[in-house]
């Protein structure tokens, strides 16, 4: 896995091993980024499940202003520091090793706003729309900020997002990979 464009273009980024975490295709990746590029440059990015933060990273190398990278788990956070720290990001970066519903509340109580929020959990958890809700609630989205949600169940996610106040503005697949945006 690699970032693929910007000032880090071409940096290797470290991985996760096992099954806990799966990285976003470099496919997929770059076709999101191309549909965002415009949004990115002096954007606030949250990444929630980060993993590796390779979504967070891209947004930064591409012009991005800040980012909060965030996961539970403690080995994902050490990647992700390798990672910023290859990468050179640190000035940019904030990393949070906390489960997504405390990383919120304590977004909240900063009066933290997003232009980008990234949404990708381990799919069998079933709360990726349940993070909607709580950012939706805690009005961690800024003004005509976007939320890009990657799920493998897309039809059990758009039912759920049903009863959320929030727009569907474009579905993508790519395999397996099903991308959700939301504004």
């Amino acid at each position: 896995m690699r970032v693929i464009s910007g000032l880090a273009r071409g940096t290797q980024l470290y991985t996760l091993d096992g099954l806990e975490t799966r990285p976003t295709l470099d496919r997929v990746k770059e076709s999101l980024f191309s549909m965002i590029q415009m949004k990115i440059p002096d954007s606030n990015i949250l990444d929630l499940f980060s993993g590796s933060g390779a979504l967070g990273i891209e947004s930064l190398s591409r012009g991005g202003k800040k980012a909060v990278l965030c996961d539970k788990s403690r080995h994902a956070i050490s990647i992700i520091q390798k990672n910023i720290e290859k990468t050179k990001l640190q000035d940019k970066v904030e990393v949070l090793n906390k489960d997504y519903q405390k990383c919120l509340e304590l977004l909240k109580q900063r009066k933290e706003e997003f232009d980008i929020i990234f949404i990708d959990p381990p799919y069998q958890l079933n709360i990726a729309v349940k993070a909607v809700e709580k950012i939706l609630e805690y009005h961690l989205l800024a003004k005509d900020g976007i939320i890009i949600l990657e799920t493998d169940e897309e039809q059990r996610e758009l039912e759920q997002l049903e009863s959320l106040e929030i727009n569907i503005y474009d579905r993508r697949k790519y395999g397996r990979v099903k991308l959700i945006f939301l504004s």
